[in-house]
């Protein structure tokens, strides 16, 4: 439902403003002793005339306006946001001038989680650190810095890390130990490259993650890596959080 209002707001502004600036944006506030939402969506645009801006939010009706053009279907949309506005427990109000723009402001309440739902995903995350501890790592990169950074983002989370400076040793690695968890795939690499080995890898071994890095970030990059078997991909320069984030996805998913 918020979706949809927002969606309605910015579609009429966009409808509405042929030169300017249109602006959206949201805070929390207290109102009346409660804690709200409130979003607005501001314009430079046509704008509506004073007498008509209770009429915009009526079912089917128009702005009594020379170009009624431009507001065609506006009251059937601006209805159905008001709805659902009202729906959510909220209040929507505009102000506009005519021929210089308009602002519509709503607001909804704002639900704090529970606090057992906050200690869930301090659980969660817990859990995860811990997860992180426990792999071994095997780093598919030639590059002397990256490889660095690599080492430094997983200095204190991982269990077992390995190096490797191209796609044949790589590939060895992987299979004198089978039980590594994630390979992190450079893909731009002397011999073969990571695509190539991510292939040859799939041969012997489905289980392990293999995640394809880059530094171009190339159009189709990622669409390759996955038809070559990659779980995931991640773009060059690494962070570390995104990083783990995709790790964790990945073992969730070969965990199903």
């Amino acid at each position: 439902k918020l979706e949809g209002i927002l969606t309605n707001l910015i579609k009429n502004a966009i409808k509405y403003t042929e030169s300017g600036s249109i602006t959206f944006g949201c805070k929390i506030k207290a109102i009346e002793g409660k804690d709200v939402c409130e979003f607005y969506v501001k314009d430079t645009g046509i704008g509506v005339p004073a007498s008509r801006i209770d009429a915009i939010f009526n079912r089917f009706e128009q702005a009594d306006i020379e170009d009624t053009k431009v507001f065609e279907g506006s009251g059937l949309g601006l209805a159905i946001t008001k709805s659902y506005v009202e729906m959510l427990g909220g209040k929507i109000t505009v102000k506009s001038v005519e021929g210089k723009g308009s602002t519509f402001s709503f607001y909804i309440p704002y639900i704090k989680p529970a606090n057992n739902e906050l200690l869930t995903k301090d659980a969660i995350r817990e859990d995860s650190e811990l997860l992180l501890k426990n792999l071994s790592i095997i780093v598919a990169e030639d590059d002397d810095v990256s490889r660095m950074l690599l080492e430094s983002i997983f200095e204190n989370d991982h269990k077992e890390i390995l190096f490797a400076t191209t796609g044949k040793e790589t590939i060895d690695l992987c299979k004198k130990y089978p039980d590594t968890d994630i390979i992190l795939m450079d893909i731009r690499m002397p011999d073969l490259n990571g695509f190539e080995a991510t292939k040859a890898i799939r041969k012997f071994n489905q289980n392990v993650i293999i995640i394809a890095q880059t530094a171009h970030g190339l159009t189709g990059d990622k669409e390759k890596a996955l038809e070559a078997g990659c779980d995931d991909y991640i773009a060059k320069p690494i962070n570390r959080e995104r990083l783990f984030q995709i790790i964790r996805n990945c073992i969730s998913i070969k965990r199903i």
